[in-house]
Parts: structure tokens; sequence; C-alpha cells
């Protein structure tokens, strides 16, 4: 079994050992973990991606860095709470596979109207993805942070999530030291003032702030993205599940090491509880290693398409469509899916490089204006609005060459019709508006 597998059968099996330890050595025990394990009061409501493939199982993961109590030194002025890893773990309904898929958090997308932690709104909005955490997060609710980010989640990928789950910066520093300290071996010397790390080259133990600031550096590793540090954090974990499960036969190692992960877990009220996280676990443990994928969202740089932006990353269409389209439906995506995305990564189709025609077929005055102005946020190129005769539906049209350009399109327009058309303008996509039109993350 690799190491990817080892993490899963190594949930279980920790969890069960812990069972079976607490119950033997005193109920105390067991009460004292499961009390340390915190439920967050999560209400959504509102418009939801409809379940697709009951049975299946959604779970969202943030790795949130709380600027309150002993975090505060990580950030100067933040009042709110901090996400520095979001991803969603998809558990198959018939548990024989499953898919974590990591999103970069410099990815611009839709955020949608929000309760703040003051009672307030806040209106929707293009940001990074982990904007979301802050907003819910303001005052420090971690449940009405948990909200927004699902909310947000929900809206740009049309998942819909069932399960919460967050850890945070302290309780991540006491499960490390618990361990003795995890062994990594960074090719170059790292100085990052804002991670509070300085590494030397060369294999090393690392725990206290020397682990935290390696999970959480960027700027100065590397080509300094996030995609960097999402493969850092990967890599750090399986090492940590690796050394927790050589503990299991240490039960005073092993106490110290599940107090402290027991204490950084925050999660919705279903999952609150070490037997609710050990059911979860115990229904993956036995997924074989060769069909447990783990993967980042499609991406490439927004300055392909907004050039003023260096800062932030956009989701590659229609492949990161495909995916949650795939995950909606609780379709393997497996190692071949994940090589044909990595080879689509080499030469995206840029939003920017698509050019429209968008005409109005819904008789309704201003609907192609409308629809332009989502188009450019997005960052394709407009090219001219009009009206056509009435249309019931939306519908993408394209010259017999531009079929890739046109998939990238209609991969954001969830009802439209894409059909290839021998009187379609050459060089232009065309998007007939009907009354059905929306846009993913527009």
């Amino acid at each position: 079994m690799t190491r990817r597998g080892r993490i899963v059968a190594w949930s279980a099996g920790v969890l069960g050992a812990l069972l079976l330890t607490v119950t033997g050595a005193g109920a105390w025990i067991y009460q004292h973990l499961d009390a340390n394990i915190r439920g967050a009061d999560i209400g959504l409501g509102g418009d939801r991606p409809v379940n697709l493939s009951p049975g299946s199982k959604n779970i969202l993961v943030v790795g949130s860095d709380s600027r309150a109590g002993a975090n505060a030194k990580y950030g100067k002025g933040l009042t709110t709470m901090q996400s520095d890893t979001l991803m969603v773990l998809h558990i198959a309904a018939n548990r024989e596979w499953a898919t974590a898929v990591s999103f970069p958090r410099d990815s611009w997308v839709q955020i949608p109207a929000c309760r703040r932690g003051n009672g307030s709104s806040s209106a929707p909005h293009h940001f990074k993805i982990n904007e979301a955490f802050s907003i819910g997060g303001e005052g420090g609710d971690i449940g009405k942070a948990a909200a927004c980010t699902i909310k947000t989640v929900e809206k740009n990928t049309g998942l819909r999530i069932d399960h919460f789950t967050s850890v945070d910066f302290q309780g991540f520093k006491g499960m490390v030291n618990a361990l003795g300290g995890i062994k990594v071996c960074p090719e170059h010397a790292i100085h990052d003032k804002k991670a509070h790390l300085d590494m030397e080259a060369g294999c090393q133990t690392v725990k206290d702030e020397k682990a935290l600031g390696y999970v959480r550096t960027r700027y100065s590793v590397g080509d300094g993205s996030d995609l960097g540090r999402i493969g850092r954090q990967q890599e750090f974990m399986k090492a940590l599940a690796v050394r927790a499960q050589s503990k299991l036969t240490s039960p005073g190692e092993l106490y110290d090491f599940l107090d402290s992960a027991t204490k950084s877990i925050t999660t919705d009220k279903d999952l609150a509880g070490l037997k609710p996280l050990y059911d979860l676990a115990a229904t993956v443990k036995d997924i074989p290693s060769d069909r447990l994928t783990f993967l980042t969202v499609p991406n490439y740089p927004r300055e392909a398409d907004v050039p003023t932006d260096r800062a932030n990353v956009v989701w590659q269409y229609p492949q990161a469509g495909d995916l949650f389209s795939d995950l909606a439906h609780d379709r393997e995506i497996g190692a071949a899916g994940k090589e044909k995305l990595a080879q689509a990564a080499k030469n995206p189709v840029t939003a920017h490089a698509v050019r429209v025609r968008v005409l109005n077929g819904t008789g309704t005055p201003g609907r192609a204006a409308a629809a332009a102005e989502q188009l450019r946020k997005l960052g394709f190129t407009v090219t001219t609005t009009g009206n056509a005769p009435a249309a019931d539906k939306t519908a993408v049209s394209y010259p017999a060459d531009l079929k890739t350009a046109a998939r990238v399109l209609a991969s954001r327009l969830p009802h439209a019709k894409l059909s290839p058309s021998a009187e379609a303008t050459p060089g232009e996509v065309t998007l007939t508006i009907g009354p059905d039109f929306s846009v993913t993350g527009g």
C-alpha cells in the first residue's frame, strides 16, 4: 500500500485503537477526548445544490489559522478567522474509492452573500476563495465561517457539501510535538519572515513553530505560489500519518497526540464526537491505494485573462466543470482522469482566448448587455451584442474549428445547449440567451 493508502487506513485504525484503549482505561479518558471535539452550529438554508448521488459524502476540510489567542502572532491587525488550506474529500457511495480535491486559496471565485459575525450580510462579489472563511468568521464564529465557505464552494462547484471539519494552527503544532517532530528534506534554505521560518537545506526534524512555518511558507520557496504550498502540506501530512501510525504501541505518546488532535478539531454537529469520526473513517479504511486520488482543481494564472492581476488563479474550464460534474454524479476520477487533467493543464484554453458574440433571445431588453458584462468579469472576450429570434433555451453555437473554445464557454453555463453550426460567425462562438440563462461563478 502506498503512503496515501496508509493514511486512510491509519485514520480508521488509530481511532479504533483509541476507542478500545480508552474504554479499557476508563470512561473519563474517552469523555475527555470526546469533549475536546467542538461541534459548530452551521446554518445554511437557501438555494443549495441538489444531492445527485445519495450515499456519497462530500466533506469540506479547512486548515484554519484564527488570529485569536496564541495564533495572534501570525497576522497583525486581523480581527477575523483565516483559512490556509481548503479541500473537499469525496467518498463514493459504494465506499470503494475516494477523491480529495484541493482548492488554491488564491482561486478567484464568486463569494455569495453571507452572514457576518456581527449579524450583517455581505454583498455578492468576486475575490479569493479563502475570503469566505474570513467574512463569516468576523468575531470568531466558526459556524458562520464554515457556512460562508460551504456556500462559496457549493456556488462555484455545484457540489453539495455534507460535512465540515477544520483544524487550527495550535492544535497542529501539538500533534507534531506529541510525535517528537516530523522529518522534512527541503532542497534549498528557507527564510520566510511571514511564516516565522529559518531553515537550512537538507533533511531535519521539525516541530513547534518550525513545523508550522514549514507548512505555511509560500513566498520564499519555489515559484512562491499557493500550488507549491499545497504540495508541501500534502507531503507533510503523509509523513505525519506514517509517524503517528508508528506510535500505536505507545499509549502515552498516542494519547498526547490524540489529545492535541481532538482539541484542534471543529466539525459540524453531526460529526462532533469520537464515534461519528471513527464511523466515518471506518467507511474508507478498506479503499485500495490505487483508488484513492489526490488532485488540485485545474487552474491557470488569472493574469492570462486579466493582465493586471498577478496574484490570483482561475479554474481551468471545461476541465474543472467536468471534474465537479463527475464528483456530483459519483463518477470516479482515478489515475487516468488525473493524468488527463495534467496533460490539459500544459496548454489551457483561457477565457480571454474565447471570442464571444452575445445575442438576446428572450425578448427582454438589456439581457445581452447584462450577460456580456458577466462574461467579461470571467475573462471572456465579448465582441458584439445583439438580438436573436425568440429562443426557448440558452444555446452556444460554434464553427467546427472552435469546439474546444465553445466547451470552455458552455462549461460556465449550466443550461446551455452546445452545437456546431455552419452559419456561425468565423472566429467567434455565439451565445444565444434563453429564459434559463445563468452563469456558474459569474
